[in-house]
């Protein structure tokens, strides 16, 4: 024998009538778990109704991050990355406005690899700045030194 239990399309009438009860007598079951808990259950209850309300700013101070920055111009700068990367920054903000290559090292030597197709960047340089920078392209760069008169001679024909 097999018992079949379906759910009916509406509430069963006990679950209707015992709702009822407790709706009805809401202040008087929670009079007595005030009594029981030592005033716990209000407090509880005050506690979760003040963690829904939305925060009110009054005193408060508010910092919206993002969104339009100041209206001063960009300030482009050539900078090495620590990971590398040959990049065109706005010193303002810190935001890279272009990659111009990377900083690669092949048998123990470190050189400069200009973004193009040919190197294995997936966005090139534009023809212009390809033109202007494609002869460092492979350049060794042996020492720091090299490296900042590197971001220099790049600055220079770039006319940053």
């Amino acid at each position: 024998m097999v018992d079949i239990f379906s759910k009916r399309e509406r509430p069963r009438r006990e679950d209707v009538a015992a709702k009822r009860i407790i709706s009805e007598n809401r202040s008087t079951i929670s009079r007595l778990a005030d009594q029981i808990s030592g005033g716990e259950f209000s407090r509880s209850r005050a506690a979760m109704a003040k963690t829904k309300e939305e925060p009110k700013p009054e005193g408060l101070s508010i910092h919206i991050l993002g969104g339009a920055s100041s209206a001063s111009a960009p300030e482009p700068v050539v900078r090495v990355s620590l990971n590398g990367r040959v990049i065109v920054v706005n010193a303002n903000t810190g935001k890279q406005i272009r990659l111009l290559g990377q900083m690669r090292a092949k048998e123990g030597h470190k050189f400069f690899a200009l973004a193009t197709m040919e190197n294995g960047f997936v966005s090139p340089l534009d023809d212009d700045t390809e033109q202007l920078l494609g002869d460092l392209n492979g350049i060794i760069i042996e020492n720091d030194d090299i490296e900042e008169k590197f971001v220099h001679v790049i600055t220079d024909r770039l006319d940053l």
